[in-house]
């Protein structure tokens, strides 16, 4: 069977237990395996009375919820090629996308959103809004009853090597390129994920209920899709926040297992955590920065005598509450969609949770490596999963082949031919393997900083070290290419409180160079007026630095940094 197959088999068995919820402040809205089977027969239904076919693209624009995830299931059963577009991005952009694959359909989750698309394309194709495909199905019915709809499903014989979907890449620079993937692709890539799954779940054999999994990151990216499917492949129950601004208040109502996170969110949680501890003050703040201190040097392997006395203090004092407050059933926290700073990785192991990375592209179907439950290491991103070859290429590029690799991008071929040179996916990251295997990501390549001294600088270590000494800043970029110093730029995150200062910056800049070799030090920085973020178009969907554009729209402060001295 292929992966969809396996879902439908999974959601039949599952019968009227729920499957799948959203959380909303007042209630939760649940469907069980029977319900969600209904609603995949009546946007099936829908489909076929549109005259979409099989091959045909249609676009899938809205937030999370369950009318997306049973539209998509439909669609993907139908043999239409999905092309998943992310409501929170500007109109113009999802008008890009949307000429660029031309569907013959736009199926959307709200007028407001319609009405967007509109007001930038008026010439968009037949649109119909997620609560019309589930008025009525081709027969004027309203709707299937479960038991029916549960005989009725089928997933058609997917071809292994023609697109099912059509996901756009965030574009950090240059517009947005479509990445096909396949069934091919999904049916290696499911098994892995619910292996590494499994493997988890192995160290708490008592539990016999279903697994809860929350998740918030918009199912358009392809993580997210695929957290998705494993999760309707497994005995589980996948709740999907409706709300970033309750996340805390939605994950006490779920009480996960796991769930999987961006590297932002878990810096968010732990300063939260350490303001918190320092506002407390006395006792509690010593006794918290003592276990600190011990825990590490227990990673750095350089004991103190009291450490086992103070790790043990703070567990049964402090960090036992702080896990019940994140989540009391919490197994493991998933991070993945750029790199965390080991510091974090660590702070939530001494609290007793661990934090499994994952490493992967579009490209290669959401995932190269996964962290082992019961052997990772921190600052590593894990081995690469069963069935996939990776090696390390000229700068240390990563570069991967295996059956979870992209086919190519949407009529791009001299894209694909570049990307695909050689028969392995040039990943475009920088990265290093140890000897047992685990892969540690250090950079990008194209983000590579070449001064006209000719010494090539990856951006990212300093960024983040310059980040961590000052917390208030959510965004830090250098810049110099082609200049004769580097030069950086501070910024808040939107919605932010802007506490950015001069003085706590140029302190960070004088503790970071002290490290550094001549060529790597900073000689100037400035820090934005302007928030990047998402919706000014200074970060892309998923929330990693557009480059170029804050190059472009930074270009008068930018060029003021270099008319310093460089002293």
């Amino acid at each position: 069977m292929n992966f969809l197959e396996n879902i439908f088999e999974r959601l039949k068995s599952a019968g009227n237990v729920a499957v799948l919820q959203e959380i909303h402040p007042s209630r939760v809205d649940g469907v069980s395996g029977n319900e969600l089977l209904a609603r995949v027969a009546q946007a099936r239904a829908f489909i076929v009375s549109t005259g979409l076919k099989s091959g045909d693209r249609c676009a899938l624009l809205g937030a999370n919820g369950i009318h997306w995830v049973a539209i998509d299931l439909a669609l993907l059963a139908e043999g239409i090629t999905v092309v998943p577009l992310y409501s929170r991005q500007a109109p113009s952009e999802l008008v890009t996308m949307m000429k660029d694959c031309s569907p013959a359909r736009l199926l959307c989750a709200t007028s407001e959103l319609r009405d967007s698309i509109t007001a930038v394309w008026p010439a968009l194709p037949p649109t119909t809004l997620f609560v019309e495909v589930f008025s009525r199905d081709a027969n004027g019915r309203a709707g299937f009853a479960d038991g029916e709809a549960s005989k009725q499903i089928d997933a058609k014989l997917l071809n292994l090597v023609d697109p099912i979907t059509i996901i756009y890449t965030s574009g950090t620079s240059g517009e947005p390129k479509g990445v096909m993937l396949t069934a091919g692709n999904l049916n290696h890539i499911v098994p892995c994920t619910t292996a590494r799954l499994d493997r988890l779940m192995a160290m708490y054999p008592k539990q016999l209920r279903p697994e809860q999994i929350f998740h918030y990151a918009p199912l358009s990216f392809a993580a997210s899709w695929l957290i998705l499917l494993t999760a309707l492949s497994r005995n589980s129950v996948f709740s999907l926040s409706t709300d970033l601004a309750r996340l805390a208040d939605e994950m006490k109502v779920v009480k996960p297992d796991y769930f999987l996170n961006v590297p932002t969110l878990l810096e968010r949680i732990r300063g939260r955590i350490e303001a918190q501890m320092a506002e407390r003050g006395g006792v509690i703040a010593g006794l918290f920065n003592r276990a600190k201190a011990a825990f590490a040097r227990k990673q750095s392997g350089a004991r103190g005598a009291a450490d086992a006395l103070w790790l043990g203090l703070a567990n049964a004092i402090l960090f036992r509450k702080i896990r019940r407050a994140i989540g009391p059933n919490l197994k493991a926290l998933i991070c993945g969609s750029a790199p965390l700073a080991v510091e974090t990785q660590r702070f939530f192991m001494m609290l007793g949770i661990p934090v499994l990375q994952a490493y992967g592209l579009t490209e290669t179907t959401g995932i190269c490596t996964l962290d082992d439950p019961q052997n990772y290491a921190p600052g590593f991103v894990g081995p690469a999963i069963p069935g996939i070859e990776m090696k390390v290429g000229e700068n240390s590029e990563i570069l991967v082949r295996g059956p979870n690799v992209f086919p190519g991008y949407w009529e791009r071929p001299e894209a694909t031919g570049k990307a695909l040179e050689g028969g392995w996916f040039h990943t475009g990251d920088q990265g290093e393997v140890n000897a047992e295997g685990n892969w540690r990501i250090i950079g990008r390549v194209k983000n590579l900083i070449i001064l006209n001294s000719g010494h090539n600088i990856a951006p990212e270590p300093i960024e983040e070290e310059l980040k961590k000494l000052v917390p208030a800043a959510e965004h830090v970029v250098l810049v110099g290419n082609n200049r004769s110093y580097l030069a950086a730029i501070f910024a808040s995150g939107a919605g932010s409180a802007n506490g950015l200062h001069s003085e706590t910056a140029q302190q960070a800049v004088d503790r970071v160079n002290q490290s550094l070799p001549h060529y790597r030090q900073i000689r100037a920085f400035c820090i934005s007026a302007e928030p990047f973020s998402i919706e000014n178009g200074l970060l892309t969907a998923n929330g990693k630095l557009k480059r170029d554009a804050i190059s472009e729209r930074l270009r008068e402060p930018i060029e003021e940094l270099f008319r310093k001295k460089t002293g």
